[in-house]
């Protein structure tokens, strides 16, 4: 199971850190992704680390401003955000993935989905 906290309202320019707790004892096997949906668009890809914290990825238009990590002892995923532009304002998801290439990009490879929380930019 997993469940995001750290969402809100902020004004552009603004940070927020996103928090994913998970439950389970094979936590540290698993990839950890960021996803967002905002109104009308599809699930687009923002971020993922990989089970040892060694590699990262980025969609383009977070990369430098959106940093993801984690911590395997707290079983914790994280995504810390700063210079938040209007066009961030989605609902954003924590997921899982036992996928740890390059195609860990793609939504479907993933097992486990959080509930999403909302953040809204406001310019």
């Amino acid at each position: 199971q997993l469940v995001e906290s750290g969402g809100g309202l902020v004004q552009a320019g603004g940070s927020l850190r996103l928090a994913c707790a998970a439950s389970g004892r094979t936590f540290s096997r698993y990839a950890m992704g960021w996803f967002r949906q905002a109104p009308g668009k599809e699930r687009e890809f923002v971020a993922a680390v990989t089970w040892s914290g060694s590699s990262t990825y980025y969609a383009d238009s977070v990369k430098g401003r959106f940093t993801i990590s984690r911590d395997n002892a707290k079983n914790m995923a994280y995504l810390q955000m700063v210079n938040l532009k209007p066009e961030d304002a989605a609902v954003y998801y924590c997921a899982a993935t036992l996928e740890h290439t390059p195609l860990i990009r793609r939504p479907d490879l993933y097992d486990y989905w959080g509930q999403g929380t909302q953040v809204t930019v406001s310019s």
